[in-house]
């Protein structure tokens, strides 16, 4: 299976359905265990990108970046970028605990907030007894990690040599925080999950289906968790100033391919 990579505003998107990821991380397991990082990519984490080199870095050395949100999606479009469909995250980390359970492999949630991640990890256990799934608590501020917590996390890791490893902490954190610790998670496929664990958990309710049909979760949440505004209402036009700049430019510049460096 062939990968096509394209990059927009130096943040790269790999162009795959949800089904050909599921079947390159089936791949991924049946190799020799490595470090595998998949990232998720939104509006949101784009223009993070543009102001953090370090997270930029992250992204341009991932090994799957898939197109998480609809923002991503239609501002591709319009510089003339074809994007198959959405990858959420959201939808692929069930897929892939489900995946994990019925091949009986070992898995690591660690979460910022008490109990969710040890409360999927049950859930998931009883399902699939035959896998191991174990969820951790892992910092009180991902900021600041203490040793204490960074000894805590490391032994276990160790000990159990996950094929999956799920961080959520919300972007950039979880992820640098996966590339940083790259070293530990040798052997793991790694992805930083968001919010994933509120949904799974039932600490938040999913979007209904029209909602999420229409690409308008982030709306949805940023209703029920109205302290999101400042963040997204500050990085979302963003986001479309830099598509509508960018697009400007294309025009003036026809010449050149849409999918390179400077029209992308």
């Amino acid at each position: 299976m062939t990968k096509k990579r394209i990059s927009l505003f130096q943040v790269p998107i790999d162009i795959l359905t949800i089904n050909e990821v599921l079947e390159k991380i089936k791949i991924y397991i049946s190799t020799p265990p490595k470090y595998v990082h998949i990232v998720s990519i939104n509006p949101e984490n784009i223009v993070i990108a543009q102001h953090n080199p370090s997270f930029l870095r992250v992204c341009q050395n991932a090994d799957l970046a898939l197109t998480d949100g609809i923002g991503v999606i239609l501002g591709a479009k319009l510089l003339g970028i074809s994007l198959p469909e959405r990858v959420q995250g959201s939808v692929l980390f069930p897929l892939l605990l489900d995946l994990a359970g019925s091949m009986s492999l070992r898995v690591v949630l660690i979460g910022a907030q008490t109990n969710l991640a040890d409360k999927i990890a049950k859930c998931y256990s009883q399902g699939y007894p035959k896998a191991k799934f174990i969820g951790l608590t892992g910092y009180k501020n991902i900021l600041y990690p203490t040793p204490d917590e960074e000894k805590y996390i490391g032994d276990i890791v160790r000990s159990i040599r996950p094929h999956f490893v799920f961080a959520a902490f919300g972007s950039p954190h979880q992820e640098l925080w996966i590339d940083t610790h790259r070293k530990l998670l040798q052997e793991s496929i790694c992805m930083g999950v968001g919010g994933g664990f509120d949904y799974l958990s039932g600490a938040s309710q999913y979007p209904p289906n029209f909602i999420r049909f229409l690409g308008l979760e982030w709306l949805y949440r940023l209703i029920r968790e109205p302290w999101r505004v400042k963040r997204q209402f500050f990085r979302l036009p963003i986001f479309v100033w830099m598509i509508v700049k960018q697009l400007f430019w294309c025009i003036m510049h026809p010449q050149n391919d849409k999918t390179s460096s400077h029209c992308s």
